[in-house]
């Protein structure tokens, strides 16, 4: 088992990977905390065995139950429980979960401790990871949400067997970001180790940059880890949820290599290796069919980054950044390159 520090100064935590890391919870739990509340939903295995109260409160299942409506209704689950504040949540499940789990235990009783115990390939790599959580808007995704950084996370790789293929499949979008982020060849790395180089790459960039606060220097900081996702979460706004997020991120990493390519900060080479680098992670990154380009631009306007126009994170000469104020005809192009 792997063991990977997020240093965070009084906000510091351990990640477990490996085999049977659900079996640490002891170890990360607040010594104070006498219940727990295992936020999870229905499906998901059971990987909670501690000797305290459990009270089990379950959410709906899919991007559709992201939402503040949930979010009301597991508070209303906690108090009807009578979760204190020296108490503990704990979520089960893929990035949904640890999500809005999170998002809960930040705003009952405002704030209570949390820690992920995330069960899909995607939650074990990024979203349980780095103290975001949030919910979803009709007009965007993860437009309402808190940074709320859990005590610890277990990322049991038995859960993984559970998966379904695709769910499985659609967690190396996230995997192939950090290959563009680093060069590091993670496929060629056994599982646990793999996870283990996402986790401590995620981890290296929040200890920078908590908050992702704009920097007057122009320093790009934290928000790098959102390499592929201005279009991937309108694609996901825009389809109603019909594709994973790790599948949607896989389409939006070509788009901003072919965004780069337009406004000339990478060359051809450079767009063709995230074509290769993607299609050997076995994702597709075609464009839907029927996705409409005016809605994306709309959408993609929208996006939580956006501070000063359309605003995207891409490759170029000094690497991967943020780079605000983009024309929308060059958006347009690049799109138009991904099919549909």
């Amino acid at each position: 088992m792997i063991r990977v520090a997020v240093p965070l100064a009084e906000r510091s935590y351990d990640v477990w990977v490996g085999a049977g890391a659900a079996a640490k919870l002891d170890v990360v739990l607040p010594a104070g905390a006498k219940r727990i509340a295992v936020v999870t939903q229905a499906g998901v295995p059971d990987l909670v065995a501690v000797d305290r109260p459990l009270v089990r409160c379950e959410i709906g299942d899919g991007e559709r139950y992201k939402t503040l409506a949930t979010v009301e209704d597991l508070c209303r689950q906690l108090a009807t429980a009578g979760l204190t504040r020296g108490d503990c949540v704990v979520a089960v499940g893929g990035g949904m979960v640890t999500d809005v789990g999170g998002f809960a235990a930040a705003t009952y009783h405002r704030g209570v401790a949390v820690v992920h115990i995330p069960t899909t390939l995607l939650g074990m790599v990024d979203a349980a990871i780095g103290g975001k959580t949030g919910v979803n808007l009709p007009e965007g995704k993860n437009l309402v949400g808190a940074f709320w950084q859990p005590c610890g996370v277990l990322c049991d790789l038995d859960a993984l067997a559970t998966l379904p293929p695709r769910e499985l499949k659609a967690g190396l979008g996230e995997v192939a970001k950090y290959h563009f982020l680093t060069g590091d060849d993670l496929l060629a790395l056994p599982l646990e180790e793999r996870v283990a180089r996402c986790v401590a790459i995620k981890a290296e960039v929040v200890a920078a940059d908590e908050r992702e606060a704009p920097a007057a220097d122009g320093a790009t900081g934290r928000a790098v880890l959102n390499y592929g996702h201005t279009l991937a979460h309108a694609l996901e706004i825009a389809g109603h949820h019909d594709l994973r997020h790790g599948e949607a991120v896989a389409i939006g990493l070509v788009f901003a290599a072919e965004l780069a390519g337009e406004l000339g900060r990478i060359d051809d080479a450079g767009i063709e290796r995230h074509r290769r680098v993607t299609s050997e992670y076995g994702l597709d990154v075609s464009r839907p069919a029927g996705s409409d380009p005016a809605e994306l631009v709309a959408l993609m306007a929208r996006d939580k980054k956006a501070l000063d126009g359309l605003t995207f994170v891409l490759d170029g000469p000094r690497g991967v950044e943020v780079v605000s104020g983009i024309d929308r005809k060059a958006v347009e192009a690049a799109l138009a390159r991904m099919g549909a």
